[in-house]
């Protein structure tokens, strides 16, 4: 099963090096990883997705908790969140198939972010579904490149000073 790890650290020089060492020692491989600084620009938060069981996660957990420089580890996996993926696909585009390119691109509610006389590179923001459908759907055309992002997620509504989760609300 996969599992989402957030992960909050001081933002220094190291840390994430160490994070990810835990991971590769205990011979787990990272699917996805995203790092950046958080509100407070002396904090930075690790999104880590690996597939793993989990009383395996739970453990890597708590180990990664004991490392210097980590602040708060959170398994957003059995939680309420929200998570999103960018990628960017250079896929082929002729005369004759730019329009149905960009009609399911419309449809996915992406963009057109560059042009050439040979391909059109399509920038898709949404969940690893939508990535996904999109991707199966460009590729007959010919995907020249693609770059992902990994997943970037926090848990919805706000934490009370108790750390007790408080009803979320709801954005359409």
């Amino acid at each position: 099963m996969k599992h989402i790890l957030s992960i909050l650290v001081q933002n220094r020089p190291g840390v994430l090096a160490r994070v990810a060492g835990l991971f590769s020692r205990r011979g787990y491989n990272i699917e996805s990883i995203a790092v950046g600084t958080t509100e407070d620009p002396d904090v930075s938060r690790m999104i880590i997705v690996v597939d793993a069981e989990e009383r395996i996660v739970e453990l890597i957990a708590k180990n990664v908790h004991k490392l210097i420089d980590v602040l708060k580890v959170q398994n957003l996996t059995h939680e309420s969140y929200i998570d999103r993926e960018l990628v960017l696909i250079k896929v082929n585009a002729t005369p004759r198939t730019r329009s149905e390119i960009m009609q399911i691109v419309s449809i996915f509610r992406a963009h057109i972010v560059d042009v050439s006389d040979q391909s059109l590179v399509v920038e898709v923001t949404g969940d690893e579904g939508k990535i996904d459908a999109i991707v199966s759907l460009l590729r007959p055309f010919g995907i020249k490149e693609m770059v992902r992002t990994g997943r970037v997620a926090m848990a919805r509504g706000a934490w009370s000073d108790e750390g007790q989760q408080q009803r979320p609300r709801v954005i359409a």
